[in-house]
């Protein structure tokens, strides 16, 4: 019987391909609204009676999905900011996704006003930042500004979100994948890929059954946050700085080149997998296990490399500076395969990769003039330490001098694997 209410907020591939997508096609909610600021975008959905279709990658070919039934509200329009505070009030289920966790501030106000008037029996609050403590920040935002909250019937909840996807606005891409644009005329389509599996913080609410029944809830989600940064994203940004660095600009190219699969799939199973076992065999899970390793690499490497989902290079590589921070996908996992006394060589490849693809895009980057070396085949130790110097902000971490090493040694071998 359909008795919950959704409220999700930024209307992106993931919002529209698996939250409200899944709210819709659960049956269980009888009013599903989007808050997005986008008016054009608003409109086209209003204009089309409230629906929208979403394109799905599977491993045989593309399915377009058509969802119905979604309200799209302005929060910088009066009127629909009101009815979105009133909407909120009623929510048993709200998500957040946002381009990061720097957004929340105007959103916590608005989840801080539905939830002081609230009149829902519980309401909880997924998260979908790819930040480990995202629902924890948010919290915190709406507590602060609604002077607490009660735990009886509010959660917030962390999300481990695999699913990769895309918006696609090239004319001629759309035409070429056959893909239905997100409402009839208008220029966009969400292509999301098929895989739904999707990790949840387990809800503690008692007497409450979540309106979507489909994700895997976890009572402890850090391994797996750490799974997906070491291990998928770290996996995803080394294949793409490499593919860039060839002169690839579609994923689905790598798939060609043995030699850089084969990196791939060393950088999972030898390094960050390895690592991850270590840490978390005792946990007594599938995934940190060498078979369940083994099998979640062989399908990352099959689900980038898709040619139906035609991921680009480009967006793999995207915003680059953030991907190579000190404690993030690459050189995260670095220092968590140093830790556990195991060399990180082949993502060592990844990570002069990416500052390649930083030399060539000094200026999009803001690299500053003296780092903008000419040829990253001739960084010696030094010019590598004051590019990381630059990168971490002046942070250190334990395995510094060791990782200058490590990327430095790994010029021959990139060379070697471009020009193969």
């Amino acid at each position: 019987m359909a008795e919950h209410i959704f409220t999700g907020f930024g209307f992106g591939p993931i919002q529209a391909g698996l939250f409200a997508k899944a709210a819709f096609q659960s049956g269980n909610f009888t009013r599903i609204v989007i808050s997005e600021i986008d008016q054009s975008i608003v409109d086209a959905v209003r204009a089309d009676k409230g629906s929208y279709y979403v394109n799905v990658a599977k491993t045989d070919g593309i399915e377009a999905q058509r969802i119905d039934g979604v309200e799209l509200l302005n929060p910088d329009v009066p009127a629909d900011n009101q009815i979105l505070l009133e909407v909120l009030a009623q929510s048993t289920e709200i998500t957040t996704c946002l381009p990061s966790i720097n957004f929340y501030d105007s959103v916590a106000a608005l989840i801080a006003g539905g939830l002081k008037n609230s009149k829902a029996k519980a309401t909880i609050i997924y998260t979908a930042e790819n930040h480990n403590r995202a629902a924890e920040i948010l919290q915190d935002a709406v507590s602060k500004k609604i002077g607490g909250i009660s735990r009886d019937k509010v959660q917030f909840l962390n999300t481990v979100i695999g699913k990769m996807s895309r918006v696609v606005d090239d004319t001629a891409e759309i035409a070429q994948l056959g893909l239905k644009t997100i409402t009839p005329g208008f220029n966009r389509a969400f292509l999301v890929e098929e895989f739904n599996r999707i990790l949840v913080t387990r809800t503690r609410i008692e007497d409450f059954r979540p309106g979507i029944e489909v994700f895997i809830e976890k009572d402890n989600l850090l391994p797996f946050e750490e799974a997906k940064l070491y291990g998928h994203n770290a996996g995803h940004s080394l294949l793409g700085f490499i593919a860039a660095v060839k002169g690839y600009t579609k994923m689905t190219e790598v798939k060609g080149n043995g030699n850089i699969v084969q990196i791939g799939r060393n950088a999972f199973l030898k390094e960050s997998g390895a690592a991850l076992i270590k840490k978390y065999a005792n946990l007594g899970d599938e995934l940190f296990t060498e078979a369940g390793c083994k099998n979640y690499a062989e399908d990352l490497l099959e689900r980038m490399t898709n040619p139906y989902l035609a991921d680009t290079v480009a967006r793999v590589c995207r915003d680059a500076v953030r991907k190579l921070g000190v404690n993030e996908r690459i050189f995260g996992t670095m220092q968590l395969a140093l830790e556990y006394g195991i060399e990180p060589k082949n993502m060592a490849l990844g990570a002069l990769a990416g500052i390649a693809i930083l030399l060539e895009k000094a200026q999009e980057y803001n690299l500053q003039s003296d780092l903008r070396f000419a040829d990253w085949r001739k960084l010696n130790g030094s010019n590598i330490e004051r590019i990381l110097n630059w990168l971490w902000k002046g942070q250190q971490c334990e395995y510094t001098r060791r990782i200058i090493k490590y990327v430095q040694n790994a010029q021959e071998c990139l060379e070697t694997l471009i020009e193969g």
